[in-house]
């Protein structure tokens, strides 16, 4: 969960994936403290707020509720 939800915070940003300014608060704020620092403080720091669990259900293609719905894409089948 903590991973897709930090990713979604590349995503986010302008820069996308390689966005250095979310870079460097992931860095500063859970990377480089270790354990000295509660691991959720560190990433609430790092994302201002707590994971959501959205992230993940978007990466495994489970709905999420208050979000609509894509189309499902049909395929012409092939003659």
């Amino acid at each position: 969960m903590l991973t897709a939800d930090a990713a979604e915070a590349f995503t986010e940003a302008p820069g996308g994936l390689y966005d250095k300014d979310v870079a460097q608060r992931l860095r500063q704020n859970v990377f480089s403290v270790g354990n000295t620092v509660d691991p959720a403080d560190g990433y609430r720091a790092f994302r201002g707020r707590d994971p959501k669990i959205d992230a993940l259900m978007r990466k495994r293609g489970f709905p999420v509720p208050g979000e609509s719905k894509k189309p499902a894409r049909v395929r012409k089948p092939k003659n």
